[in-house]
């Protein structure tokens, strides 16, 4: 494998500024070329399989290598005059100097390499699920290819135990890699054992002492995690200003800052509450017929009528296994409707709702998979986490009710169709590799949330009110969410604070409010990734259909947003509208 020590950017600029888009193009597609050795686990989750053998090194070599690397690429950027450069590459000229920024940042300035363990069981996980998810290559060479890997677990965490400041960890991230630590094991003997009776009698007898190996290393590292760095992990897992609005900046590429992302949410928050109310009113009558409302109420008898309607919601639950069938029912129901309403074009590609492997349990209910920038053709999953079999009978009522039958439509849709299934399976159609390896975030969750609303303006489930009720109430989560991303990191932010917003303010059931709060300690910036993203994404929507008068269709909206490939926003828009393409931040 090739190490950064000695790594140099092949790419020649000569002069001060380079005009020609080929020359861009030389250095995004070295770029391209080069996440190999930047990282393999990186490069066999976007489908370039060329170092499937090898894993990731993460010494201090390795990082003063990548940090040269990336330096190298800067001052490439830099002899590139970006605005001569056609549209498209103006904005992937964007999308790669944004990146190369934030990953000097991470390794220089936020440092998750010196306090974040999940960095390295997260990665050993995906190091070997990746190579057996997916019928990418022949099982035998998959497997080798573990094998290879799993042989490397002990240099990969004594690296990983080497780099790890113990005072600096957080208890939360210490306590979350012992529960994920033993997940990979589950990889090893739900996805690899099984497959052996396949292989040749040469690649299993590696395999076999392959699996030895790593079961020792991980054996190891869970004694580690356990006696070494659960008692001195003493950091603050609050980021502070500086840092959250650093980060908040490369995750959103975004004009909008903390604050003005804080004063939209809170005026949605109200805004959505009083949504809820007017529909709640309408269910609450049908079946409470001679109710006469309050002209003005206040706010304590508004949520009284609130919960009362979502208690009709919560009368219909899915059992306790059958999360994952309600989930297949919805995601078929989804697809058809907005197949009938001519909604948007829907891909034929393949997808598959799984129980989400162990190792990523422990942060969300649900995500989806999709393949790699280079694995076009292959499955998406839809990952649903099974309920813990140590919660009690009320933990999983809590659980269900937050779940049951209309929020797994609600779920099927942000998830599936027309959300992100959809979304990412038309991103992979997009010519530029690079623009679909450095997608962004609040596009591709905004596109998710956007797409709720798309569904329940256009009828979906028959305009129920009840059903209406429950989007509304995922989209004030949304809100919600943007608010305690920043009000716990900055603010400081209780438990019992954003316990209270989540359960009354939001109408959230007792777990998913607990497992949001573990969340948002863990992925500081992301919970505001949904709320960013859909607010760019409406306004959007409202630009291009000014613009476009009578001729505005929906088909022909979504279809054309979504030929870009997953660009933050404000590229998009640019593009549709013909305007100039923005720089990073603006």
């Amino acid at each position: 494998m090739k190490r950064f020590s000695t790594f140099v950017v092949a790419v020649c600029l000569c002069g001060n500024a380079v005009a020609s888009d080929a020359d861009f193009e030389r250095v995004a597609d070295r770029f391209v070329s080069d996440l190999p050795a930047f990282s393999p686990i990186a490069a066999t989750r976007i489908g370039d399989h060329s170092v499937d053998s090898e894993l990731d090194q993460v010494d201090a070599a390795a990082r003063a290598g990548l940090i040269g690397a990336y330096e190298d690429y800067r001052d490439s950027l830099a002899k590139i005059d970006r605005d001569s450069l056609s549209r498209a590459n103006q904005v992937d000229y964007e999308l790669l100097s944004a990146e190369i920024e934030s990953r000097l940042w991470s390794l220089e300035t936020l440092q998750e390499w010196a306090w974040n363990p999940l960095y390295y069981v997260n990665g050993a996980g995906s190091a070997i699920y990746d190579l057996v998810a997916r019928d990418f290559a022949p099982v035998e060479q998959r497997l080798a290819n573990v094998a290879s890997r799993l042989e490397q677990f002990p240099r990969y965490f004594d690296q990983a135990r080497t780099s790890l400041q113990l005072e600096r960890v957080p208890k939360i991230h210490a306590e979350t890699a012992v529960a994920q630590n033993l997940g990979v094991m589950s990889i090893i003997d739900n996805m690899i054992v099984p497959e052996m009776d396949a292989l040749t009698p040469a690649t299993r007898e590696r395999l076999e002492a392959a699996v030895e190996i790593a079961r020792d290393a991980l054996a190891d590292h869970q004694t580690w995690l356990e006696e070494e760095l659960m008692p001195r992990a003493a950091g603050d897992f609050r980021l502070g200003a500086e840092l959250f609005d650093s980060k908040l900046g490369f995750t959103l590429n975004s004009p909008m800052s903390r604050r003005e992302i804080q004063s939209r949410a809170e005026a949605e928050y109200e805004s959505l509450r009083n949504e809820m109310y007017a529909l709640a009113r309408e269910v609450y009558a049908e079946q409470h017929p001679y109710t006469a409302f309050p002209d003005n109420p206040d706010e304590a008898y508004k949520q009284a009528i609130i919960r009362a309607a979502l208690e009709e919601a919560y009368q219909v639950l899915p059992p306790r296994d059958g999360v994952v069938e309600a989930a297949r029912a919805a995601l078929q129901r989804a697809t058809d409707f907005t197949i009938q309403n001519n909604l948007v074009t829907v891909p034929d590609d393949p997808v598959e709702i799984i129980l989400m492997p162990e190792f990523q349990r422990g942060r969300s209910v649900a995500y989806l998979d999709a393949p790699g920038a280079l694995d076009r053709g292959q499955k998406t999953f839809y990952a649903i986490a099974p309920l813990p079999e140590d919660w009690t009978d009320e933990q999983v009522e809590s659980f269900l009710r937050e779940y049951n039958l209309l929020s797994i439509e609600v779920l099927s849709v942000h998830e599936g169709v027309p959300g992100h299934f959809l979304q990412l399976a038309l991103s992979n159609r997009y010519p530029s590799t690079l623009r679909h390896v450095l997608r962004s975030g609040p596009m591709v969750e905004g596109w998710a949330e956007y797409s709720e609303r798309v569904m329940i303006d256009a009828g979906y489930l028959d305009n129920d009110p009840l059903a209406g009720l429950i989007f509304l109430k995922w989209y004030l989560r949304v809100a919600t969410n943007a608010i305690i991303d920043a009000a716990i990191h900055v603010d400081g932010m209780t438990r019992d604070e954003a316990m209270k917003l989540m359960i009354e303010g939001a109408f959230q059931e007792e777990r998913e409010a607990a497992g949001k709060w573990v969340r948002a300690q863990l992925s500081s910036t992301q919970l505001s990734t949904y709320f960013v993203g859909y607010q760019e994404h409406v306004e959007m929507r409202e630009a291009v259909e000014a613009a476009w008068g009578d001729e505005f269709t929906l088909r022909r909206y979504h279809d054309q947003a979504l030929s870009y490939g997953s660009p933050p926003v404000k590229y998009i828009r640019a593009l549709i509208l013909g305007q100039d393409i923005p720089r990073s931040g603006e």
